[in-house]
């Protein structure tokens, strides 16, 4: 059955890639919104986003990997931003092979760094498990995947068939940004952050996008994955802001477990966006883990 939204008004099409910014390849699956600086660097860093807000997130990394010299990449996942919403399953095959795919279009030959923030966190962990000769090292910030992810009310009844996509109709961009989105951490940065938010919610696939990767377990527990990650000698830096509502910062201590070799930072007075809202204190860190 197929539902239509009524404030999904834009189409995702050839004259919407040639209007935005960034770069677009065509993927099996759709085109990838992407952007990618320093092309002729030698480290290469890829940034995989959270949920929902698209590549965007990643500004004050980007800029600032940028500034150093590397070779960094961000993309939107599927269903989210400027990249295509295929009416599939969004499961973390999709969201690995996504990944690969863009790695192997660009041609990247060599391991990359990969830095996963939120629900990225499992996407570059299962990346990086079922391809180890790919990635150098791992990064990750506030990962959900630890243990199942505590769904509100309303998430609950959006994972229902049917009754959820009856509910997401009746929401507004408002309504969406609550049930899709760590809203506390977007609205501290409404000015910089809302805007670009709303603006990609307007093309048709997004609640489809949301609702199918709230029901292909994308916020279920990946304790498996990381377990693997632990086994192997990969360098993993992880990161956790101390107040995080979105992903408690109890679940860094299942991580840290899960890999003991891993290096942590608590990042104080802080929430879900670490490398956001604390920039200054996280960046120099994160430099320092890829050029060691």
């Amino acid at each position: 059955m197929s539902f239509s939204y009524r404030d999904e008004t834009k189409e995702l099409n050839e004259l919407t890639r040639k209007e935005a910014s960034g770069s677009f390849v065509q993927l099996s699956d759709g085109f990838t919104h992407y952007e990618l600086s320093n092309p002729e660097a030698e480290h290469t860093v890829v940034l995989a986003h959270g949920f929902s807000v698209p590549y965007f997130i990643y500004d004050p990394t980007f800029e600032f990997l940028t500034r150093s010299g590397l070779r960094v990449l961000r993309y939107d996942l599927f269903g989210r931003g400027f990249s295509d919403r295929p009416d599939t399953h969004y499961n973390i095959d999709l969201f690995v092979r996504q990944l690969g795919d863009l790695l192997d279009a660009l041609r990247f030959t060599r391991p990359v760094s990969l830095v996963g923030l939120s629900t990225g966190g499992p996407i570059t962990a299962a990346y990086t498990a079922r391809f180890p000769e790919r990635v150098n090292k791992l990064i990750l910030i506030d990962p959900v995947g630890a243990s199942p992810f505590a769904l509100g009310r309303v998430l609950k009844v959006a994972a229902m068939p049917f009754v959820g996509e009856t509910l997401i109709s009746l929401l507004g961009i408002g309504g969406m940004t609550r049930i899709s989105s760590s809203e506390a951490a977007i609205h501290a940065y409404a000015d910089q952050i809302l805007p670009r938010y709303i603006a990609q919610m307007q093309y048709k696939g997004f609640k489809r996008a949301i609702l199918s990767t709230i029901r292909n377990n994308m916020l279920g527990s990946f304790l498996e994955v990381y377990e693997r990650i632990g086994k192997m000698d990969k360098p993993v830096l992880l990161f956790w802001g101390r107040h995080d509502h979105t992903v408690p910062f109890k679940h860094s201590h299942i991580l840290q477990a899960a890999m003991p070799r891993m290096e942590f930072h608590a990042i104080e007075n802080c929430g879900h966006i670490p490398h956001y809202e604390k920039a200054a204190e996280v960046n120099p860190i994160l430099l320092q883990f890829l050029k060691s």
